[in-house]
């Protein structure tokens, strides 16, 4: 019975990582595919050029990072002090504070923008 679960966890290793190569090919093919449309159509190479603002996105993955550390830490506090199961807890507290934090993160993000 061994062998038999080894060969499943193989073929859904293999099946996972031949899907997110896929994906990315595809992307990135069809986004050279679109710029070289573009570019034989003299369409002006502006719109390859992104509007950050000046701010990097360091900010908001800290932001977002930091928000899923306190969700994870209050899914245990939940989860120790009401009857809420584990899982409940983690995934609420987790997109709770995870969107919380990409919130705040737009806002002083916005308001960067405007002293610019």
């Amino acid at each position: 019975m061994s062998g038999l679960d080894d060969f499943k966890h193989i073929i859904i290793s293999v099946a996972s990582i031949a899907a997110i190569f896929g994906i990315l090919y595809v992307f990135l093919m069809t986004r050279y595919k679109e710029r070289m449309a573009m570019i034989e159509k003299n369409v002006g190479a502006s719109l390859f050029v992104s509007k950050d603002n000046g701010v990097s996105p360091t900010l908001k993955f800290g932001m977002l990072f930091v928000g899923i550390a306190l969700g994870i830490l209050m899914a245990s506090v939940a989860h120790t002090y009401t009857d809420l199961s584990m899982g409940i807890a983690l995934l609420s507290m987790i997109f709770l504070f995870g969107g919380t934090s990409l919130i705040l993160n737009f806002i002083i993000e916005r308001k960067l923008g405007k002293k610019e």
